[in-house]
């Protein structure tokens, strides 16, 4: 299958909260891009469902983002995590806070 990402995810761990609405799960991100990010869990949503992401950066700094799930794993309970990721993969629609923060954040993974 042909790669349909315009810019490179990069491997990076962050605490998110996610959720369609106030009801939130607690999971953490695999890798992130400028344009979407992956989010690890055995929680996933549908694809094309709306999802509200809050992140937190290293610094305790929120970035809160909506994303729309592109594809979705899902991965039957017992299997270990470590051999079978399951999860999503959420294209970013908009970023309500924490902008810049994010944008510096994705333009020092790309750098390094």
């Amino acid at each position: 299958m042909a790669e349909k990402r315009d810019s490179k995810r990069h491997r990076k761990r962050f605490c998110v909260k996610f959720g369609i609405d106030v009801d939130r799960r607690i999971s953490f991100t695999e890798d992130i891009s400028p344009e979407g990010l992956f989010i690890q869990t055995s929680h996933t949503l549908d694809p094309g469902a709306l999802v509200q992401i809050d992140l937190i950066l290293r610094d305790d700094s929120l970035v809160a983002l909506e994303g729309l799930v592109m594809w979705a794993k899902r991965v039957p309970g017992g299997f270990p995590a470590r051999l079978v990721k399951g999860g999503m993969g959420v294209r970013i629609t908009r970023i309500s806070q924490g902008a810049e923060p994010y944008k510096r954040l994705c333009e020092e993974l790309a750098n390094r």
